[in-house]
């Protein structure tokens, strides 16, 4: 299963990478054509428009796997392991409400986008809501993955508070530096390897 979500995170990235370039291209492309040609790509702002809403709630799914997105753990790291548990189950039964929120509205805006379209390029608006409606379900799969390591107390469990999340992503932490040499060592190496010599040194200065 772990293997199927790396591969769909991978396949994920890849088309955001595509997206962002096909975004950047078509509004560079459209100022340089503006400015310069006095001229443009028509469909450029509805392409660049989607692409930039399906770009954040792509991103949003992926932050949501690695636990990338802003909180506030000062409280619970401070809990007890018991209750640090307790509150991140009520934690994850909240955002799963939240996104089967999220996931109705959408589904009814999807509907109603079938009905409408685009003004240049004539695409139903549909696709604009399927952007929150898709990543929504994914991030309740994801959060509900995560709940029932917790509830089942398995190891791969994400607590937020817990010391152990950190351990996830040790690159967010800099590169790793070897530890410092015991103070006098290597001195007492170089003592030990030639002691007439350094004698002989000290007493010649």
């Amino acid at each position: 299963m772990k293997r199927v979500a790396d591969l769909l995170e991978r396949v994920t990235e890849w088309i955001m990478a595509l997206m962002l370039a096909v975004m950047v291209g078509l509004v560079f492309g459209n100022v340089v054509l503006r400015y310069v040609f006095n001229s443009g790509i028509v469909a450029a702002e509805e392409i660049a428009r989607l692409m930039f809403v399906w770009l954040v709630f792509l991103g949003a799914t992926v932050a949501l796997r690695h636990q990338r997105h802003l909180g506030l753990e000062i409280l619970q790291s401070r809990l007890p392991f018991k209750v640090r548990r307790a509150c991140a189950v009520i934690a994850h039964l909240m955002m799963l409400y939240a996104l089967w929120l999220f996931v109705q509205g959408s589904w009814i805006q999807l509907l109603i986008g079938m009905e409408t379209f685009s003004t240049v390029l004539r695409f139903p608006m549909a696709f604009y809501a399927a952007a929150g409606f898709f990543p929504a379900i994914a991030m309740a799969l994801t959060v509900l993955a995560n709940l029932w390591r917790i509830v089942t107390n398995q190891p791969g469990a994400r607590i937020p508070g817990d010391p152990d999340t950190t351990l996830d992503h040790p690159e967010s932490h800099g590169p790793a530096v070897a530890p410092p040499a015991p103070a006098g060592g290597h001195g007492a190496a170089h003592g030990a390897g030639h002691p007439a010599g350094h004698g002989a040194a000290v007493a010649k200065h």
